[in-house]
């Protein structure tokens, strides 16, 4: 089998991250205020944060994906979703016949992530879409704040960090968006909040994914 280039593996920073282009979720950080061009991600020393905030299109290919080293493999898709179950189960099944048809698995492996699994996920996540760190526009300083003082509130309510899937939204539009979502969900109860987050969750690793195993034409 090919074996994938290796990432390192360190703590995450205390940080953020979302693409404008793919489904994001949200966490203060230290990343920087820009989408920068990087390398792969599975080639380059970089920790295990959210690889479509910072990065272009992997050209890893589902071909790659299917032959490639089984560690390698489960690291790259920790990246995609923080929950080792889901990745263990998505190396396990390859070979995939196509893109759709792991999508379809990355998905079915999302419903049925445990408890213990989603709390896994969850605390491998970021709260603020990455556009927004860079965000230089009038009144933004405000809007920052509010936002930090919303997930706050939301992360003592709940436990754990806010996520939302931001495929579609404008970047323009990005911190109102967010700040809508995270303030109306406030009002939830616990049990129904597990069940959002655990979809917004799965659109999210779906996006990533999707990400990882494309090739740039």
């Amino acid at each position: 089998m090919e074996a994938l280039p290796r990432r390192a593996v360190s703590a995450p920073s205390d940080g953020i991250a979302a693409p404008s282009a793919h489904p994001l979720p949200l966490r203060l950080c230290s990343l920087p205020p820009s989408c920068p061009h990087e390398e792969d991600p599975l080639a380059s020393d970089i920790p295990p944060q959210r690889l479509d905030a910072r990065t272009e299109p992997s050209l890893l290919g589902l071909h790659r994906f299917n032959e490639a080293d089984s560690g390698a493999v489960e690291e790259a898709l920790l990246a995609c979703c923080g929950s080792h179950r889901w990745a263990l189960r998505l190396t396990a099944h390859r070979p995939y016949p196509d893109i759709e048809s792991l999508l379809a698995a990355a998905s079915e492996a999302s419903y049925d992530l445990r408890p213990a699994d989603l709390a896994e996920a969850l605390a491998d996540e970021s709260w603020m879409p990455q556009p927004l760190l860079g965000m230089r526009a009038p009144g933004s300083q405000a809007a920052h704040t509010a936002l930090r003082a919303a997930h706050a509130a939301y992360e003592a309510r709940f436990g754990h960090v806010f996520v939302v899937c931001l495929e579609g939204v404008d970047p323009e539009e990005m911190l109102d968006a967010v700040l809508t979502s995270i303030r109306t969900r406030l009002a939830n109860d616990r049990d129904e909040e597990r069940l959002i987050s655990a979809e917004e969750l799965r659109r999210i690793a779906l996006g990533r994914l999707e990400h990882l195993v494309a090739v740039k034409n």
